[in-house]
């Protein structure tokens, strides 16, 4: 999406999403080793866009008339904003910060921020499907089918109709979408979403090509940097919803804060190898990853480091990875409405811990809900619609503008922010009914590592590496 921005051509967009890709896979696999542990698959990261579209649309780039020049003095600004963004995940992560932010999490508080973490991205779900309804539509239709109604017609021993539901339907529309573009279907349309060659990804992309760190030239420190590090913290806050439903999916037990910290510190480690290899964005727990573990129910580390290892084999030959690149975005946002919504329900599910029946409950879960919804889309409204508009009002400092959005367009964010809040400060009848209301009472077990036996099955690092770098 970026990279024409940046005057780059289809050649150099195929070899950022092959990069990307491929650092992906690199992530994903030290991250089911040394990270969390969870069946998570670790990509790009969507709060990253706000900062590098400010670095793209900066004078001192706009002003330089070569396409290709310009291309890549942008990607090495970019580069060195996520460099040093980097250092501030890993600080963070492995010095304990992000765990003693965790430990203010009631289950109350978890409820709008694993909600968000799903619903947050409902912009990359039926408004992306409208741009091609003919496609978009059957492939929300064959996948629902498929995962919940072909099995009463089909007896099977094994679970395949949910297990395999994704690739059967996306292989089924995918192919009617390349019918309806070899028949000439589109040939006199506008619209290039339903077209499966739009992309030019299969025609930019080489044969074989493998990534290597500088490949753009060496990184510039010059701009861009404060709201690349606060959208590393957008980041980490979306990831912790993403890894606490991926636990839930993946019958694991709830993930300590010890945990959660070490996996965003090794996100640090992915934003650096994203910025060594240069991909653009820096790195979070994908969230339609979580919804998928709730549609396969096949919560398996095992399955996510082989995958890992397509990812790598796929963009290593590029031409194969640009086929699968080249999925229309209607398709995959058809898919997006059954794994953002798996994600959303896993936050709901964490009712069952609170009190209901609470008036302090009802506005925290209320004020929350409807925060995290109606401040993020006035800024979507006063900046990401209009970037001439200044949602601060006559605050023309554009990192500070670019810092703000970052953080207050994030459902999650915001959502979160108020519900811990709140439930800090919100005043409380005696100690142990408010423990009970938010869901305290029965959660504290699982905030200490050593509280719960089974940690060690699902958390424990590999070797003796358990002996050295401790949880707490």
């Amino acid at each position: 999406m970026v990279v024409h921005q940046m005057g780059g051509s289809d050649k150099d967009k195929a070899k950022v999403v092959q990069t990307l890709l491929f650092v992906s896979g690199l992530n994903t696999l030290l991250h089911s080793f040394f990270g969390t542990r969870l069946p998570s698959v670790i990509g790009g990261s969507y709060a990253f866009l706000i900062p590098v579209t400010s670095i793209i649309h900066s004078k001192k780039y706009t002003l330089i008339q070569n396409p290709e020049q310009r291309f890549l003095e942008t990607m090495r600004e970019i580069q060195g904003a996520l460099i040093l963004t980097s250092c501030f995940q890993m600080i963070f992560g492995f010095l304990g910060l992000w765990r003693n932010i965790v430990r203010l999490f009631s289950p109350l508080s978890m409820v709008p921020l694993i909600t968000f973490t799903g619903l947050g991205l409902y912009h990359l779900g039926f408004p992306l499907i409208a741009k091609c309804v003919e496609v978009g539509l059957p492939q929300l239709i064959i996948i629902i089918f498929i995962s919940q109604y072909l099995s009463r017609f089909i007896k099977l021993k094994r679970p395949i109709c949910d297990r395999f539901a994704l690739l059967f339907s996306v292989a089924i529309v995918w192919l009617y979408a390349e019918i309806l573009t070899w028949s000439g279907a589109y040939n006199n349309s506008k619209n290039s979403s339903c077209r499966t060659d739009s992309s030019g990804l299969i025609s930019g992309a080489s044969w074989f090509y493998v990534p290597f760190p500088f490949q753009w030239g060496p990184p510039s420190f010059a701009g861009g940097i404060f709201a690349a590090i606060f959208a590393s913290f957008v980041a980490s806050v979306e990831s912790t919803g993403s890894f606490l439903a991926a636990a839930r999916y993946g019958s694991a037990t709830p993930v300590p804060p010890s945990v959660i910290s070490r996996g965003i510190g090794w996100m640090g480690v992915g934003t650096l190898i994203n910025a060594l290899f240069g991909s653009v964005t820096g790195s979070t727990a994908i969230v339609e990853n979580a919804g998928l573990l709730a549609l396969t129910k096949a919560g398996s580390r095992r399955v996510v480091q082989i995958s890992s290892l397509f990812m790598i084999f796929f963009s290593v030959l590029g031409k194969f990875g640009a086929i699968f690149a080249s999925i229309p975005s209607p398709i995959m946002a058809a898919s997006y409405c059954m794994f953002f919504g798996y994600v959303s329900s896993a936050g709901l599910g964490y009712l069952q811990f609170c009190n209901l029946n609470s008036f302090r409950t009802k506005l925290l879960l209320g004020l929350s809900f409807f925060i995290g919804i109606s401040l993020p889309q006035y800024f979507r409204d006063h900046y990401l619609n209009s970037r001439n508009d200044d949602p601060m009002h006559n605050i023309h400092a554009g990192w500070f503008n670019d810092i703000m959005c970052v953080i207050f367009t994030s459902n999650a964010t915001v959502g979160a922010v108020v519900a811990v809040v709140l439930d800090c400060t919100l005043p409380h009848g005696t100690d142990e009914k408010e423990r009970k209301d938010n869901g305290s009472y029965w959660w504290d077990k699982f905030m200490h590592y050593n509280k719960d036996i089974r940690n060690d099955e699902f958390y424990k690092l590999p070797g003796q590496l358990n002996r050295y770098f401790p949880p707490f």
